[in-house]
């Protein structure tokens, strides 16, 4: 950026060339596998993230080494097991970076040095049972990685809904600006919860489920269905959407 300034003040460039030229800047392409937006941090405030499970090893070390390289920003990498986590420790040593990796959400944040954030907002997170925990785990590390507090409760579904109301209202005491509720099965739980407060309520459906629940598909269709207003529907097994989505919006004011 410094170096296309200095040519458009030395007469090199119009501002028309500088400003194609400092958009091209926002993009590094690396050894022609990924495409980064290395404004998108600024732009939108929150750093990009990678989805690893389709991608080949070597070219997803690639991605990693050459966005550290050229970038200050965490780098988020999802869905990434726990034997590919290992293998990016062994290949990338780990004294140069700090690896915080969540065992059972299968995420990992890399970063160059531990900064100190100023929690901006609380957030809500809920599951329906103990097999969504992952996911909500996933949403969890989003959210925190995005400045704000995550305040849990889990294994708290219609099956028991008893278990639900002391929850939300300790949440609510808290003063949370939304919620993110996971569930697989029949996926009633969002509706539920939309019921009893005022605030938007991120429904994530999850993959749990056997026979015509089987792979989430019912939990989806019932939380698009829902007759409770106030809910928004991520993808299946999304809890990084569903983190993002909770930031956008208590970041919105």
């Amino acid at each position: 950026m410094k170096e296309i300034l200095e040519r458009l003040v030395g007469g090199e460039l119009n501002i028309e060339e500088a400003e194609k030229l400092l958009k091209s800047e926002n993009i590094l392409e690396f050894d022609e596998i990924a495409k980064f937006d290395i404004d998108r941090s600024k732009r939108t405030g929150f750093p990009e993230a990678v989805f690893s499970p389709s991608k080949d090893y070597d070219d997803l070390l690639v991605i990693i080494k050459k966005f550290l390289e050229n970038n200050d920003d965490d780098l988020i990498i999802t869905k990434l097991s726990k034997e590919r986590y290992e293998r990016i420790l062994d290949d990338l040593g780990k004294n140069s970076f700090i690896f915080d990796y969540n065992r059972r959400a299968q995420i990992l944040v890399i970063r160059k040095e531990i900064k100190n954030k100023e929690k901006t907002a609380k957030i809500g997170i809920i599951t329906a049972g103990t097999s969504d925990i992952n996911i909500a785990e996933e949403a969890r590390v989003i959210v925190e990685e995005g400045g704000c507090e995550a305040i849990t409760s889990y294994d708290i579904g219609v099956a028991g809904i008893h278990r639900l109301f002391p929850q939300i209202a300790y949440m609510t005491r808290e003063g949370v600006r939304a919620f993110i509720v996971c569930a697989g099965m029949e996926g009633a739980l969002p509706s539920v919860v939309a019921g009893l407060v005022d605030v938007p309520v991120i429904a994530v459906p999850t993959s749990v489920g056997y026979g015509v629940g089987e792979g989430g598909r019912v939990a989806l269709d019932a939380m698009l269905q829902s007759c409770a207003p106030g809910i928004a529907v991520v993808n299946i097994d999304n809890g990084f959407g569903a983190g993002v989505f909770a930031l956008t919006i208590v970041n919105s004011d």
